[in-house]
């Protein structure tokens, strides 16, 4: 039989109807509405297709916001990573966090258009009552043993069936099969959790390509040369040699990564890390964290948020930002940290002053939430975090290409406080109808006029990736695995029947497929 890593699909459980909650934007108490589910485990590709039809995860409960009924609708939005440019503002912001690594200045004051928080902090602000309310005890383990019982018990009956077909096989042929179907040949170990200090290194510049390295080379060569051709009559009197050969000037801007990686004095007066640590008690790195980055949240939670001691404890820490229902999963052709959950932390000076909690999956960087030392504030580590992660995902993107998009969960264009998001240009907002991408000056004019819109203009367009077939989807029912078709006839109850096809309305005819959806 395949390995389990091959075989282990998502396993979802869907919360059935709408309810109203407090909006965490306008305050609504009865505001915001959302269809949601507890995700026990997802694949990297999964929620991939998830937040590509508008889905979020806050811990392992994946949401999405009933746009043309919530009160503040969100639109997931992405920035484009490899044609990015740094703004005005965002410059600033770097060249403030230069200046303080280097020399250790504090900037006075801050740019109006600087927000002060992070990327995605508030996108499941309003949906705590509803998570704090959920108390999913089905255990994740026992659901697996559930599923490869049930996986092995089909795998027997298609050997039972196969025997009773082959009977006229000779003796040699039987030998020969049962060689060909003896022991499984040993399988590869894969490291699903990446060690401490392996994959990208943060902290260093990317390195220098071989053609980089000749350009540099041919430019001393010409340097040399025209410090040792150059005839004395055109020199002004008394002026040394040239050591620069004159070239046109230059007029592209710094990039992004030449404001970060910018080289610092011997004598700085500050040292930046970035560490990724992947989210999971088993990683040593990540516990041996665990305290500090706990208190860091406490503190901003309180200072930043004001939220009662009682709403921010390590249960609620770690249901939050801690428990994931992704996997890691290392394939071949991913990035070498591999996919999944991580916090990537900001230690100055040995200690811990952000936390950016980040998805990696087969196509983007996805930013969760981030949270930090309110007494750095002057550092706009919301700002610096995001352009951090968008170098970063660049960063992956040269190992893995289709990996080149950084997603800023949603925006929200009738909540002042989040809009900054569309100052990362350029970016795309996604349709809510038809899920398609759609870029940000060409939505911005509807959204001036309507909370919801459908960005899409073409009218005849619709959701390619809609629910078609629901009779295919797969249910997880009593240790057996099988398609929904199958489950409704002997189920029948309409009453189960309309939660089922909104949930398949909702993770669209792929991921209906190939996640189970689990039935008590």
């Amino acid at each position: 039989m395949a390995s389990w890593a091959a075989l282990s699909p998502s396993i979802v459980e869907y919360f059935e109807g709408e309810d109203f909650y407090r909006c965490g934007y306008c305050k609504n108490e009865s505001g915001s509405l959302s269809n949601g589910m507890w995700a026990h485990s997802l694949t990297a590709q999964d929620y991939q297709d998830l937040i590509d039809r508008g889905g979020f995860r806050s811990g392992k409960y994946v949401y999405k916001p009933v746009m043309n009924q919530t009160c503040c609708p969100q639109y997931t939005i992405r920035c484009r990573p490899l044609q990015f440019q740094p703004s005005k503002s965002h410059k600033k912001v770097l060249k403030k966090m230069l200046k303080f690594l280097a020399k250790g200045e504090i900037s006075k004051g801050s740019c109006e258009d600087e927000p002060m928080d992070s990327t995605a902090e508030d996108t499941v602000a309003g949906d705590f009552a509803l998570i704090n309310k959920l108390d999913i005890r089905c255990d994740l383990k026992t659901l697996r043993d559930d599923l490869q019982e049930s996986l092995e018990s089909e795998e027997k009956k298609g050997k039972n069936a196969k025997k009773e077909e082959s009977t006229e096989l000779t003796e040699s042929q039987r030998a020969e099969e049962k060689l060909g179907s003896g022991e499984p040949s040993p399988s590869v170990k894969v490291q699903t959790t990446p060690k401490p200090g392996k994959g990208a290194d943060l902290t260093k510049p990317p390195c220098r390509k071989a053609k980089e390295i000749r350009k540099e080379r041919k430019r001393l060569k010409l340097m040399q040369r025209s410090s040792a051709e150059e005839p004395q009559g055109l020199r002004a009197q008394g002026e040394p040699p040239s050591l620069i050969p004159p070239k046109a000037k230059s007029n592209a801007p710094k990039s992004l990564e030449d404001f970060i990686f910018e080289p610092l004095p011997e004598d700085a007066s500050h040292k930046l890390e970035v560490r990724l640590v992947p989210v999971s008690f088993e990683d040593p790195e990540f516990k041996s964290s665990f305290s500090q980055s706990f208190s860091l949240y406490v503190k901003y939670q309180m200072t930043i948020h004001q939220d009662p001691p009682d709403e921010c404890g390590k249960t609620e820490f770690t249901r939050f930002l801690c428990s994931s229902p992704l996997e890691a999963e290392n394939p071949p052709d991913g990035p070498e940290c591999g996919y999944g959950s991580f916090h990537q932390q900001y230690w100055l000076d040995g200690r811990i002053i952000a936390v950016g909690v980040i998805d990696i999956l087969p196509h983007c960087v996805s930013s969760v939430y981030l949270y930090y030392d309110p007494d750095y504030s002057f550092l706009s580590l919301g700002v610096y975090s995001a352009l951090r992660e968008i170098a970063f995902t660049k960063q992956l993107h040269e190992k893995t290409s289709q990996l080149s998009y950084y997603y800023m969960g949603f925006y929200i264009h009738s909540c002042p406080k989040m809009k900054y998001k569309g100052q990362y240009r350029p970016s795309d907002l996604l349709c809510p109808e038809t899920y398609v991408w759609v870029p940000i000056e060409q939505c911005l004019p509807s959204l001036e006029n309507s909370k919801y819109c459908r960005f899409n203009q073409d009218p005849e367009a619709g959701d390619e990736g809609r629910s078609q077939d629901p009779d295919r989807l797969q249910v997880f029912y009593r240790k057996a695995v099988l398609p929904y078709g199958v489950y409704r006839r002997q189920r029948r109850d309409p009453r189960e029947e309309a939660a089922v096809l909104q949930y398949a309305s909702l993770v669209g005819q792929r991921c209906s497929e190939r996640m189970l959806l689990f039935r008590s």
